[in-house]
């Protein structure tokens, strides 16, 4: 007859692990940044389809950031102006 021995609770680690780094992230840092970013340079940060993008900040709208798009040199720069209240 064998007997079960109860299992030890794991230790907790004292280290927590650093955030995962995800493609929204990239993007939402993009456009934080005080030029913002192209469409070319989210498309490339991220390794989507341009239409991918753009449906991204769409989301990101949607969760309560506020996107504006300014010309510089004409090219389109998007720029997240206020960030969504968390």
């Amino acid at each position: 007859m064998t007997t079960k021995t109860p299992k030890k609770p794991a230790a907790k680690a004292t280290k927590t692990a650093p955030p995962r780094e995800t493609k929204i992230g990239k993007v939402i840092a993009l456009l934080k940044r005080k030029q913002g970013a192209t469409l070319d340079q989210i498309v490339k940060a991220t390794g989507w389809q341009p239409h991918t993008a753009r449906a991204a900040m769409t989301g990101l709208k949607k969760k309560g950031y506020t996107i504006e798009r300014k010309a510089f040199d004409g090219v389109s720069h998007y720029l997240i102006t206020a960030s969504a209240r968390v």
